[in-house]
């Protein structure tokens, strides 16, 4: 793997660094008071490329390399990690199921307008009782034998409810995964529904820790009719597609938490350097650098882990593993940084005149979703045991 960027991957970084220090930066603490991004900066970003940048050229997209992606994903989570989940979500785990699982009519639909982010998409995978244990979850899709004729398979109906679903009240359509039989995981079938169906209901989700200008929704789905081209991929291949898909979204994850924990190690220094106690700048207190090194360290090992991941995704090689360390890792360094850095801000830390506590407080939830902590060191110890602890 070389380690130097590309003339180009370093002009995209600083375009998006510039970009976000204009137009996200300013406003990312009245975002989270809100608890609402402003969504004209949405169509602002895509015209920059980030809701495209894996997508191909032709589906509209910029056709870019992992590597980029992942340059983005940081940057994103430096300025707001609010919007980073908006992109990586709406084109990276809805996108990339499309693009690797749908049929050319789906791409063709979707992914032009996913690129673009004229539309918005969101992944309803997670339920009120099965977060980690989605192989159990009991959305329900069932065919309508009174519909399909000739060649046309029947519609599906879909009944279940969904949680803490990212975009779920700003998207256009939902790849929601429901239970087609009773075989476990390989009964779980995805479908592709758009949000303005007659019986889909979305509910925001308000109060949360962090995260707070990032919607946030409940997803009710009564009787929710989609004919068999909505299906994503065959039946009974729903599971498959959303692990494979999630192992991705890990890859922004990690790279979104490399924001945030370069985002606290700028702010400790720019605050340390210029905060005095006892006749000098606090920088210069060894255990304030003990601090600030502590962060440095693993930014540098957090986006390396996330380069490992994307360099093995642009090459075609397996990543599945990479990923999981690259989240695990990524994902605790930040809840790390931001501690470290409040604790360089002493109590101006804890309001909001600086970011570091809105930091925290969207760093505590990426040891959460898109698999736990524990659910990553599952997966890496059965890689390296060759035994699955899942019973």
């Amino acid at each position: 793997m070389d380690l130097s960027l590309t003339e180009e991957q370093h002009a995209f970084r600083a375009l998006a660094r510039d970009f976000l220090e204009r137009e996200a930066v300013p406003h990312r603490m009245q975002w989270d008071h809100d608890e609402s991004v402003d969504l004209a900066i949405v169509p602002r970003m895509a015209e920059l490329g980030f809701f495209g940048l894996t997508i191909p050229e032709e589906y509209g997209g910029v056709g870019g390399d992992y590597v980029t992606y992942s340059l983005a994903m940081e940057e994103l989570g430096r300025a707001d990690s609010a919007l980073r989940g908006i992109v990586s979500v709406s084109s990276g785990l809805v996108g990339k199921s499309i693009l690797f699982h749908g049929t050319e009519e789906q791409k063709q639909e979707w992914l032009p307008q996913l690129a673009a982010a004229t539309r918005l998409g969101c992944f309803g995978l997670t339920e009120p009782g099965t977060g980690s244990d989605a192989g159990n979850l009991t959305s329900r899709a069932t065919r309508d034998p009174s519909t399909g004729s000739g060649h046309a398979a029947p519609d599906w109906v879909i009944n279940g409810q969904k949680l803490f679903i990212t975009n779920g009240t700003w998207a256009d359509v939902a790849l929601v995964f429901a239970r087609t039989s009773d075989d476990g995981p390989r009964g779980i079938t995805a479908f592709l529904v758009p949000t303005d169906s007659p019986g889909f209901e979305a509910r925001e989700i308000t109060g949360k820790l962090g995260l707070r200008g990032q919607a946030t929704a409940e997803l009710f789905l009564h009787d929710v009719r989609v004919p068999d081209s909505a299906r994503l991929g065959e039946v009974g291949q729903g599971f498959k597609i959303a692990m494979g898909t999630l192992d991705k979204g890990r890859l922004a994850v990690a790279s979104g938490c490399v924001g945030i924990v370069q985002g606290c190690l700028e702010a400790s220094v720019a605050y340390a350097t210029q905060r005095r106690q006892f006749g000098r700048p606090i920088a210069s207190f060894q255990l304030v650098q003990d601090l600030i090194a502590d962060m440095s360290v693993d930014a540098d090992a957090a986006r390396l882990l996330a380069w490992r991941c994307a360099d093995l995704i642009d090459r075609g090689e397996p990543y599945g593993v990479a990923a999981s360390k690259a989240k695990l890792f990524a994902s605790e360094a930040a809840v790390r940084a931001a501690n470290n850095a409040i604790q360089v801000h002493g109590g101006a830390g804890y309001v909001d005149d600086f970011p570091v506590a809105k930091y925290l407080r969207d760093a505590r939830v990426m040891t959460l979703y898109e698999g736990t902590s524990q659910i990553q060191k599952l997966l890496i110890g059965r890689d390296e045991t060759g035994i699955s602890a899942f019973v």
